[in-house]
């Protein structure tokens, strides 16, 4: 644990600076401000909803592009930067000869890549409920404070959180084995626009493509009772398939 803790720090100090790190934090104030500068710029319509459908409609202006878009190109290049920093440097040898086990080190950058997915899906379920009831002292004619979506938004988020795992997963793999800019983003890319593609055509074996995984589960949100839902069975199984994948990689790894 001692080894994993001194990894897991030593990641922290190495990107605290970096974009990857800062973006986990300046994405949720930078959407959710606008949504709802937005808000208080036209009140139109707005007024005569009642307060469940405002939140709806309000949270559905933020988690739409966020988990089409946003959360998977944010993860897809957070996995790129926590690799390219060993990657840049060639500190690759020089990391595997601190005297730590390698599934230390490999485990605290996974982890490490984790929390700051969290990180920022948490930042923006807070900004998301306070940003709306900031509107509604504003314009007290938008009744946010006259329902509590926090359980709703606290859920969604969660949602999304795991089902963002197994693309973190699979590109963590990925940026890992190449070390230029090009292959890791673009075959993410290229996975963004199928994932959308096969789950808006509702493909019915589109949940066993980890890129269409946070499209499903926006889709099937307002739909579905049950929280664990096949989609998101399908990214834990293929976080720890891809994480012991990466591991295995690392571990035969020469630092000669």
């Amino acid at each position: 644990m001692q080894s994993l803790y001194l990894s897991l720090r030593s990641e922290f100090y190495k990107s605290r600076k970096t974009l990857a790190f800062w973006a986990s934090i300046l994405l949720p104030v930078i959407i959710c401000g606008l949504i709802s500068f937005g808000y208080l710029a036209t009140t139109r319509g707005l007024t005569e909803m009642s307060p469940n459908i405002l939140w709806f409609n309000y949270t559905g202006q933020i988690v739409s592009p966020m988990g089409y878009l946003i959360l998977p190109f944010y993860v897809i290049f957070m996995a790129f930067s926590v690799h390219n920093i060993e990657h840049k440097n060639d500190t690759w040898k020089s990391l595997f000869s601190l005297p730590l086990n390698r599934l230390s080190i490999y485990s605290a950058k996974y982890l490490y890549a984790v929390i700051l997915t969290f990180i920022c899906l948490s930042l923006f379920c807070l900004l998301t409920y306070l940003f709306g009831n900031a509107a509604h002292l504003l314009k007290p004619a938008l009744r946010f404070n006259e329902f509590n979506p926090i359980e709703l938004l606290s859920r969604i988020y969660l949602k999304l959180f795991l089902a963002a795992l197994g693309i973190l997963s699979l590109q963590f793999i990925i940026s890992l084995i190449w070390s230029d800019f090009l292959k890791p983003m673009g075959l993410g890319f290229v996975g963004i626009i199928i994932g959308i593609m096969i789950a808006s055509a509702k493909w019915k074996f589109a949940y066993l493509f980890p890129y269409s995984h946070p499209v499903i589960t926006l889709s099937m949100a307002k739909d579905s009772t049950q929280f664990f839902t096949r989609e998101l069975w399908a990214s834990l199984t293929y976080a720890i398939l891809f994480f012991t994948s990466g591991y295995l990689i690392v571990s035969r790894r020469s630092i000669k």
